[in-house]
């Protein structure tokens, strides 16, 4: 990129510096799907489960379009975990963000919380609360987390589960994120 803002300290940015900062954000998002697709292939390899962490997502993806979700959910499924390539310790969280600007408030929900949901079925291992989600009982999304969790998440570790490969679901990674994002500034 030849062209630079005139600032080194954002309150000193004009208009046309900021017009070029936005250019290269919409460039930048653009390629958000090639990114995406990098760090799913960053998933495959060695795992301690029976499977790559590449290879539950993409079995968690196919299992919720076996069960008829709609493309947007199935590409929550297959992008749940994509976080651990950056952070596995709040991994939710990064998946979430990632996710928030295409995808509907319940989706961005479940994607945010199915870390703690999926805690259900181990943290009682480590004498910790295994009902520690049941705090967000009342929320409004709260079964729908459950259900994610206990038919598509948790059970994604089978080596000989029919499972779609990812040249499948590239065509509604590009519907989601060809979407006009949300912002949220």
């Amino acid at each position: 990129m030849d062209k630079k803002v005139n600032f080194i300290a954002m309150e000193e940015g004009t208009r046309n510096d900021y017009d070029l900062v936005f250019q290269h954000e919409a460039e930048n998002g653009r390629n958000l799907l090639e990114r995406i697709l990098t760090w799913l292939k960053m998933m495959e390899g060695e795992s301690p489960y029976k499977i790559s962490r590449l290879e539950h997502v993409l079995q968690t993806a196919t299992r919720a379009e076996n069960d008829g979700a709609d493309n947007e959910t199935i590409v929550c499924a297959l992008l749940h975990d994509i976080g651990d390539v950056l952070a596995p310790t709040n991994h939710s969280q990064i998946a979430a963000a990632l996710l928030r600007p295409y995808v509907s408030d319940k989706n961005y929900w479940i994607v945010l919380h199915h870390g703690l949901f999926q805690g259900y079925y181990w943290m009682h291992h480590y004498d910790k609360d295994r009902d520690a989600r049941d705090k967000l009982k009342d929320h409004p999304y709260y079964d729908a987390c459950v259900k994610f969790c206990a038919h598509w998440d948790q059970v994604s570790f089978d080596p000989n589960y029919d499972t779609y490969p990812l040249e499948h679901f590239i065509p509604m990674l590009k519907e989601v994120f060809s979407k006009e994002p949300a912002s949220f500034i």
